[in-house]
């Protein structure tokens, strides 16, 4: 009995023990979120982005050149993907720019501006201004001169004149040429202006221009070429004689075409000096060129020469043109 006694009071004392603690614990507790937020460290938060982003246009040479290859239909590219600007998963389609078919190319500045090929107002070729000229070429008497059976007397006078001076010369064929005019009745071919004086290439004059030269040649150009030189003149260089065409203007027939002009481009000493008729010669040539020059107008009817016009830049040109009251033409 003892043993179940103290079996009751310890239960009981137990009990009381046991009954500040359970208060506490009984307690109703505060309802709690069936979620809670968990803390996020150092995440970057990123902006949204805006529907729309611009993109900028290439530069022209840099643009890139657009594929060529065809597209699938249904909106699907090759990989089997939405093609860009087709909406996807229900969002708005952007609008995307297209390039453009051809890349614009900036264009190059030419390294030379070239002239036109045919600039208005350009002067036609040689031959166009030749043929042009001989359409308006004057008519002149001369042209109608014909050889006869038998010489005239005053050719024969001419050709004994020159056989006095020591001219070596040889008869020529006629020259006639009825489509042009030229016309060389009796022309002869020098070989010398002189006993002393060689000329070449040999020239085909008449007569009368041909002794004009000889005597020139005796009486003007060797005591020119002795005073400035101390020697005398050995040869002398033509440049044209006879020659069938009009003058370089036009309008009327050059005097070569009648053989009664001679052009002179050189002479040579007898030392072996050689003076060029030019625009700038050395000082003393220029003094023996103007020399001869000067004293030509007087025994020619035109005399024309370097600074008379680009024709005559090179040579001396010397002829008998029959001019009114017997007059002449020196530049």
């Amino acid at each position: 009995m003892a043993a179940f006694g103290f079996f009751r009071l310890g239960r009981l004392l137990l009990a009381v023990a046991a009954t500040p603690l359970a208060g506490p614990v009984l307690a109703k507790a505060p309802e709690l979120p069936q979620t809670a937020p968990v803390p996020q460290f150092n995440r970057q938060i990123t902006p949204p982005l805006p529907t729309e982003i611009p993109v900028p246009e290439p530069r022209p040479e840099d643009a890139p050149e657009p594929p060529q290859a065809t597209q699938p239909q249904g909106g699907q590219s090759q990989n089997g993907q939405p093609q860009s600007g087709q909406p996807q998963n229900g969002e708005p389609k952007t609008e995307q720019p297209e390039p453009p078919a051809i890349a614009p190319q900036r264009p190059e500045k030419p390294a030379r501006a070239e002239p036109p090929a045919s600039p208005p107002g350009a002067p036609p070729n040689p031959a166009e201004a030749d043929k042009k000229a001989e359409q308006k070429i004057l008519p002149d008497p001369r042209s109608a001169a014909i050889a006869g059976k038998e010489m005239p007397g005053e050719e024969l006078a001419c050709r004994r004149r020159l056989k006095s001076m020591g001219v070596d010369f040889e008869e020529r064929k006629p020259e006639h040429d009825t489509a042009v005019g030229c016309s060389i009745p009796y022309p002869i071919v020098l070989k010398t202006l002189g006993k002393s004086i060689a000329v070449g290439p040999e020239p085909e004059l008449n007569c009368q221009m041909a002794e004009a030269a000889a005597r020139f040649a005796a009486s003007v150009i060797q005591p020119a070429a002795k005073a400035e030189f101390g020697t005398d003149i050995k040869s002398i260089g033509q440049a044209s004689a006879f020659v069938c065409r009009p003058r370089h203007a036009g309008g009327k027939l050059s005097e070569h075409a009648f053989g009664n002009a001679l052009d002179i481009a050189s002479f040579t000493l007898s030392d072996g000096k050689e003076i060029d008729v030019g625009p700038a010669p050395p000082q003393k040539d220029a003094k023996f060129l103007d020399a001869v020059r000067k004293a030509a107008c007087g025994p020619f009817k035109t005399v024309l020469g370097p600074g008379s016009d680009a024709d005559h830049s090179l040579h001396l040109h010397f002829d008998l043109e029959p001019r009114r009251n017997g007059g002449t033409f020196c530049q």
